[in-house]
């Protein structure tokens, strides 16, 4: 679940890569808490993730068009986020946590400090 990076980022310095998603209503609880899980648990799996984050909507804005979850991974660079793309144990997940959405938006990015 990766984008490319944008135009003229080059390859090194920290990327972070964010998934949007709305799951199916038929997604349960309990399906949900595993997903996440095994999301979780591919920085143990996948040497180039080095972090991972996730959390709910919580705007009191209601700008959200149905996405209710994000989830964000850190990587040292885009090369990084490729290998992740293409590691065994991220295809398999990826696989299965796709299944269970609605709707997804992937996007990489490499912060910039705000002045």
């Amino acid at each position: 679940m990766a984008a490319a990076a944008g135009a003229g980022s080059g390859g090194g310095g920290v990327v972070k890569h964010l998934v949007i998603v709305q799951f199916k209503e038929d997604v349960t609880p309990e399906r949900l808490e595993g997903l996440i899980r095994g999301y979780a648990g591919l920085v143990d799996k996948v040497p180039s993730m080095k972090a991972f984050h996730w959390g709910t909507d919580v705007s009191i804005e209601n700008m959200h068009q149905g996405f209710t979850h994000v989830f964000e991974s850190t990587f040292e660079s885009t090369e990084g986020v490729k290998e992740y793309v293409y590691h065994p144990a991220h295809v398999e997940f990826a696989t299965d946590f796709l299944g269970s959405t609605e709707k997804v938006l992937i996007i990489d990015f490499k912060p910039t400090a705000g002045n």
